[in-house]
């Protein structure tokens, strides 16, 4: 998906990456599945916002921006992501970091209060927001004092010069799965897909990796609240098809794929795809979707944090904590290598990458991400590998 690498970059990527695997490889194990964050947006909590946090005391001050006082599960998201970065410290040996934690109670306005004082208190890198709509109002003062910023929406329209993407895009999910299914003979496409925001990214991708690999859509379809057209006009073209990309979450997906069997459509026929969003015991339980093969990250290296986490905090992480991990590990880990230049957009777009809990990830040069996605097979006990994430994203 990357462009030419020059040879000498490739050189010292494998340099920083050999530094890199040796800082994250032991604390940053691995994955879940899982895919999209379901949050989008929250309303702020009423009172005032929460107090300035410090973590670690490191001469190198980064920013941390989360919506830590928002309401709902944007709240609880918030404290969880705190948490995993306060472990990635600890984790960590001797970081040079001092975490600058700002409250942005899920708005805009917070979000860009809190990179103000952020920077205003000398950060060198802003770690957050979580929301797309805080992300562009955050990084017109970081762009402004050339500071980099690494976000966590699924946004990637929010993505550019000097603001990467550490989260879950679903192109990843797409260009992983369609490309493990031509590998192994796949030709045909029939796709079925909500109209949403969601859908509009995932079809973008869609078309544009199943004409990369040579393939053909047989059948394409969009619903809304009402997806009965829709359905019977993919059921009718779904014996030219060999294999039917659904992308929902696990709800309403095994619904999609009930209504396809009962306008007629034989599933057994077809290889079902799906992205990370079928990481769910609604979708495991489906008789239908037995089978059906899914991208996301290898679930082995989130139970190994999940547990860490547990023992430390008394409770469960949510799946994007995993995120806030990684970006404070990553950027105490260019600190310690990479002298001056440690957060350059050189360093940070490293084509070889660099190995976190969710597996290897780079940054590209527009902001957003590239993932090692491992192939999970849908079966009753959960998802089963049935392709492993890469260890390298090569040349």
């Amino acid at each position: 998906m990357a462009g030419p690498i020059d040879p000498d970059v490739r050189q010292r990527g494998a340099t920083r990456r050999t530094a890199l695997g040796l800082i994250l490889g032991a604390p940053l194990l691995g994955a879940c599945a899982g895919g999209q964050s379901a949050l989008t947006g929250a309303q702020p909590a009423s009172g005032p916002q929460q107090p300035s946090q410090s973590l670690g005391t490191g001469q190198i001050k980064v920013g941390l921006i989360l919506p830590l006082s928002a309401s709902g599960n944007a709240g609880v998201a918030a404290q969880s992501m705190r948490n995993a970065a306060e472990m990635a410290l600890a984790e960590f040996q001797n970081p040079n970091l001092q975490l600058l934690v700002k409250d942005d109670a899920g708005t805009a306005q917070g979000a860009q209060q809190g990179a103000q004082q952020a920077l205003d208190e000398g950060a060198e890198i802003v770690l957050g927001p979580l929301f797309a709509a805080s992300v562009p109002a955050a990084a017109q003062l970081t762009r402004a004092r050339g500071i980099p910023m690494i976000a966590f929406s699924t946004d990637s329209s929010v993505a550019g010069r000097g603001v990467y993407l550490l989260s879950f895009l679903p192109e990843s999910d797409v260009t992983r799965i369609v490309d493990y299914a031509s590998g192994i003979g796949k030709r045909s496409f029939a796709a079925l897909l909500p109209e949403n925001a969601y859908g509009n990214v995932v079809e973008a991708a869609f078309k544009q990796e199943v004409s990369r690999k040579g393939g053909r859509i047989v059948a394409f379809e969009r619903y809304g609240a009402d997806r009965g057209a829709a359905v019977r006009n993919v059921a009718q073209a779904l014996p030219s098809a060999d294999a039917l990309f659904l992308a929902d979450d696990g709800d309403v997906v095994v619904g999609v794929a009930d209504a396809l069997t009962a306008a007629g459509a034989n599933l057994r026929r077809v290889q079902l795809l799906g992205t990370g969003l079928w990481d769910s015991p609604r979708v495991f339980a489906s008789a239908t979707m037995q089978g059906g093969l899914y991208a996301a990250p290898d679930p082995a290296g989130f139970r190994a944090f999940s547990g860490r986490y547990s023992a430390r905090y008394g409770q469960q992480p949510v799946r994007t904590a995993t995120l806030a991990y990684d970006a404070v590990a990553l950027t105490a880990a260019l600190a310690r290598t990479q002298g001056a230049q440690k957060f350059s957009a050189e360093v940070l777009t490293n084509p070889s990458g660099f190995a976190g809990i969710d597996g290897l990830f780079r940054f590209r040069a527009d902001g957003t991400n590239q993932r090692g996605l491992a192939v999970m097979r849908v079966a009753s006990g959960g998802g089963q590998p049935v392709a492993g994430s890469p260890k390298s994203f090569g040349a």
